[in-house]
């Protein structure tokens, strides 16, 4: 891990706007599963998803916080966590949520709603907890991160092509509807292929660094799903609720991490080589929650 801290990966501005467009046609097939009637129903009874926001906006950055003073990791591999942690849900949440057996229309509001907040609370929680940690206080100053700038990044990335998203299934439902399902997977896959191909340009330092990272990186979701599941159940949501707050919870958008990395931070070795890390295991674990759910029967009775 010697020297991490030190390292900056290889991004050029081309594979910078090409990671932009695949994260805009990623929250483009979010949004083609968002109706004015999601939102309207969570006005009617929104206690799910302040906790689902809460869950993800306050408890999970706190659990980083808690875990990096235990763990205590490379300064640069710390900031990378706080990063992923202030970033709201990743695209494959609503998939994975369905399969679960949670609640999609929670799942999907969550998505929406905390990638709208995002322009304002990912910067804050960047700059907030990657402040109180000491190790990592160093790296913001040095990098002198403008909080405008970020917000004006995650806003043009992920509200555009949502709106866009919406105002496609409310006006072309059929052609919407049609798309749906195929757009998702291929967001996904084209996502993950990306990841692939930008650290096979990096690869000797990928290697060299991911053994030591990862374990921290199964932890940290690890966390996260589990502060996810307790929050909610402290909360008294139903289990198709909880499964729905677990889920969004462990699934962050790392693609929109990705990119604040290499936007405002240089790729800066151990942040860009956890933020992949995470891309690459939450679809996995994710997969497996999902699967786990799938086989426990949701109690009838269970009410919010």
């Amino acid at each position: 891990m010697s020297g991490i801290d030190d390292v900056a990966l290889n991004f050029d501005a081309g594979n910078l706007k090409l990671l932009n467009a695949i994260l805009a046609i990623v929250m483009f097939s979010i949004a083609l599963d968002l109706r004015m009637d999601d939102f309207r129903r969570i006005v009617r009874g929104p206690k799910p998803l302040l906790v689902g926001l809460a869950s993800q906006f306050l408890v999970l950055p706190a659990i980083t916080f808690l875990m990096l003073l235990v763990v205590n990791p490379m300064p640069s591999v710390a900031m990378g966590l706080i990063l992923v942690a202030a970033c709201p849900g990743g695209n494959i949440s609503n998939f994975m949520t369905h399969r679960a057996g949670g609640n999609v229309a929670l799942s999907v509001s969550m998505t929406a709603f905390a990638t709208v907040g995002a322009i304002l609370v990912t910067p804050a929680n960047i700059a907030l907890w990657g402040n109180l940690y000491g190790p990592t206080r160093e790296i913001l100053q040095r990098t002198e991160i403008d909080p405008v700038a970020v917000a004006i990044t995650v806003g043009f990335m992920l509200i555009l092509p949502l709106i866009l998203g919406m105002l496609v299934n409310a006006r072309f439902t059929a052609f919407a509807d049609k798309i749906r399902r195929p757009m998702q997977w291929l967001s996904m896959a084209i996502f993950i292929a990306f990841i692939v191909v930008a650290l096979g340009a990096n690869w000797d330092n990928f290697q060299r660094f991911a053994t030591g990272i990862i374990g921290i990186v199964i932890l940290h979701n690890a966390l996260a799903f589990l502060g996810g599941y307790l929050t909610a159940t402290a909360a008294n949501l139903s289990e198709r609720d909880r499964r729905s707050v677990t889920i969004e919870t462990g699934i962050q958008n790392s693609g929109l991490g990705l990119i604040l990395i290499f936007a405002f931070f240089g790729g800066l070795g151990g942040m860009a080589v956890a933020a992949a890390l995470w891309g690459i295991w939450h679809a996995i674990s994710g997969l497996a929650l999902a699967a786990f759910f799938a086989r426990r029967e949701v109690p009838e009775c269970a009410t919010s």
